[in-house]
């Protein structure tokens, strides 16, 4: 007789979020494709996030819904919104429908206020690491808070049943501090978007830029904490040698307007969305990521995708992805001169470049987004079976 089809039951999530498409940033472009996923899987959703603006209405539609709170602008990134505590709201909510399991993404205020409502109620709760706010801080001026909020956020995490981190080197540097019952869940990418045959003759025209001269490009936020002066100094390096060489800077920020005015030499592209930004990808000829304070880094999948070699950092994402030699260099954190040097080596040998070029995207194409979403589905289930024995009952406020 045929084996009878085991299903497993439908999950009622409720995702509470303080940033969600259409803003562009890492997370919200994650969490879009991961409810996406669970929804193409059957599940359900129920989505909390901030009101994004005066016209921002609430998303019903299949298994799907939103509900709005309030929210404050976030002062280094004034588009997006810092949500406000919303406890009581989300309990008496709770009481009334209760779901399966709560999924806080985001550790601000409303997401801090999730949790402690969830645990009340004893719904069991899935947390997420996405953003390295203790370095943060540093950057923008307020690296004294820098022991307040790495407290907070351990604190935050470990009364969760799970939290969900996307690298194996951040679990194993998390658990080195404290942190408790940590899953990887890796990033997808979507390798349909990004990928070589998006490079365009016409785009690089539209750039000035001739057929064989490079194009060394940095996609992400124009901000502070990115380590953009490496960027520049890169390029610059790279210019000394290879004159027809331009740097093409993908991305808005805070810092996109002084660069543009000291540094008018450069490229600037603005913030770019899908087909568009997947061109801009290929068409350049090798990736810059200087940052050392990603938890992922999802431009060096997409680089990768999009058959560009990348220098990085030996951190988050670039220390799981880059080959060295195969499809990029991965320096140590912090060697700036060994940065410099490897982007120089890459463009110096043109035949080494091509070949990378033609590694970088088979690299990455084991990342696809369906095996990252039933991942996140076992997550889920494993946290719903767990025990909350011995969950810290302190340091969360009720509203």
């Amino acid at each position: 007789m045929p084996a009878t089809l085991h299903h497993e039951p439908v999950l009622n999530v409720t995702v509470v979020t303080e940033t969600y498409p259409p803003e562009v940033n890492g997370v919200a472009m994650t969490l879009g494709r991961m409810v996406d996923g669970l929804l193409g899987l059957g599940h359900r959703i129920h989505l909390v996030r901030p009101r994004q603006g005066p016209a921002d209405r609430p998303t019903r539609r299949d298994r799907y819904a939103e509900q709005l709170v309030a929210g404050l602008p976030l002062p280094p990134y004034p588009g997006l919104r810092l949500g406000l505590p919303a406890g009581r709201l989300l309990e008496a909510q709770w009481r009334k429908t209760r779901p399966d399991v709560v999924q806080v993404v985001t550790e601000g205020p409303l997401g801090a206020s999730a949790v402690a409502a969830a645990q009340r109620l004893g719904i069991p709760v899935v947390s997420e690491f996405h953003t390295n706010f203790p370095a943060y801080s540093r950057h923008y001026g307020f690296g004294w808070l820098e022991t307040l909020v790495t407290a907070h956020l351990r604190r935050m995490h470990n009364r969760s049943r799970l939290t969900l981190v996307p690298t194996r080197s951040l679990a194993e540097e998390l658990a080195g501090k404290g942190y408790r019952n940590l899953r990887v869940v890796s990033r997808g990418i979507d390798t349909g978007l990004f990928n070589p045959c998006r490079r365009s003759a016409a785009l690089r025209a539209q750039w000035g830029v001739a057929d064989d001269a490079p194009v060394v490009a940095y996609v992400g936020r124009i901000a502070a904490e990115k380590n953009l002066p490496l960027v520049l100094d890169c390029h610059a390096r790279i210019a000394a040698e290879l004159p027809a060489a331009r740097l093409l800077l993908v991305g808005d920020g805070p810092l996109r307007a002084t660069l543009a005015q000291r540094h008018p030499q450069h490229l600037y592209a603005g913030m770019r969305r899908g087909e568009d930004l997947a061109a801009h990808y290929a068409s350049a000829d090798l990736f810059l990521f200087p940052s050392v304070t990603e938890t992922f880094g999802n431009v060096t999948a997409e680089a990768l995708a999009s058959g560009l070699p990348v220098v990085a950092y030996r951190c988050a994402a670039a220390a799981e992805l880059i080959r060295d030699g195969h499809n990029g260099i991965a320096v140590p954190p912090g060697d700036a001169p060994a940065f410099v040097r490897s982007a120089l080596d890459l463009l110096r040998d043109r035949a080494a470049l091509r070949r990378m070029r033609g590694e970088a995207a088979a690299s990455v194409a084991h990342l696809h987004w369906d095996a990252v979403n039933r991942s996140l589905v076992a997550a889920l289930r494993e946290a719903i079976a767990a025990s909350p024995d011995a969950l810290p009952q302190d340091g969360l406020t009720d509203s």
